[in-house]
Order: C-alpha cells, then structure tokens, then sequence
C-alpha cells in the first residue's frame, strides 16, 4: 500500500477543498471536514461520509444543530492508488463527492455528472 503521512493527506483534503468554486464555498453552511485513518471495525469499506441535514432540507426549525460531517477516510484511499498523483486525484473526487452530499445532491446525479 502506497504510504502517504497524515499530514501530507490532511494538506491534500485541504486543496481539495480549495478546488470549490468560491461561490459554492460561501454556500457551505455549518459543516465540518476531518481526516479519519479507517472506517470503524465491521463497517463497509469507504473513501468518505457526509452525515447531517443537507442544504436543501433545511428549513427555518434548522437551529443550533450540531455541524454536519464530511469525513474522508485515509487508508481505503490508498489502498486503491498506486501513485501520489492517483491520491491527488481520489481525494479530490471523495471530497466533491462527499460536498455535494452537503448540498443535496445524490448518488445517482453524481454518477449522472461523472463523479463517481
């Protein structure tokens, strides 16, 4: 497995999240991003989580809730990139992935649009 530090990964998911266009980015409300180093134990594998209430289900009773989470999970990616270049890559497509779950949008339009 292609070994990338922690800190390396984190700077990675940083950039990424960078790549947001910046009138997207203003739009991300009360919603953090961490870097976890695997899934929890007997939990199907995955590159990333977005867990809360997405965008376009939030209504006025929306009030001091606790910020949603996109957490992108280190390990499962790269057991699956056999270079730098392709973590670049995979962060950059679970962190869209994983934003866009914030914003509303599915699985199946995110396959639709190619990010998949």
């Amino acid at each position: 497995m292609l070994d990338v530090p922690r800190e390396r990964f984190e700077a990675l998911v940083a950039e990424a999240l960078d790549e947001i266009p910046p009138q997207l980015g203003a739009l991300i409300s009360n919603c953090v991003v961490l870097v976890e180093d695997d899934v929890a134990p007997g939990q199907e594998t995955l590159l990333g989580l977005y867990e809360g209430i997405p965008l376009t289900q939030r209504d006025t009773w929306y009030a001091g809730v606790l910020p949603d989470r996109i957490t992108i999970y280190r390990l499962p990616i790269l057991r699956i990139c056999a270079t730098e270049d392709d973590v670049v890559e995979e962060v950059l497509v679970t962190v869209v992935h994983e934003v866009a779950h914030h914003f509303g949008i599915d699985d199946e339009r995110l396959h639709e649009l190619g990010w998949d």
